[in-house]
């Protein structure tokens, strides 16, 4: 998981934007409309990496189709402090626009 974590949120282009869908997902589970909604991306785009973060066991889907609700899996809480470094390593911005490693200063 460490791996994954590290190259879907830190090494390959989308990853600023997977890591918004993890935050907001992280805040409360939600379906792909309300999850585009939420992190200002478009609905295929937020499907495109909802598919990536399942291949990689980041979140799980509950229920079929349109309204199915995206949650973080059981796997990813059990390795939630690798997913803390990576964030804070790849200094992504935070939902309020500063960036993870000025808080740590």
């Amino acid at each position: 998981m460490e791996e994954s974590l590290w190259y879907l949120l830190a090494g390959t282009r989308g990853s600023e934007n997977r890591a918004s869908i993890v935050r907001a997902l992280d805040e409360q589970p939600r379906n792909a409309n309300r999850l585009a909604e939420a992190v200002d991306l478009g609905y295929n785009t937020v499907r495109h990496h909802l598919d990536t973060l399942r291949d990689h066991d980041v979140v799980v889907r509950n229920g079929d189709g349109y309204g199915a609700v995206y949650r973080l899996s059981d796997q990813f809480e059990e390795h939630r402090e690798v997913y803390e470094r990576v964030v804070e390593a790849a200094d992504h911005p935070l939902p309020d626009g500063s960036n993870a490693a000025e808080g740590a200063e």
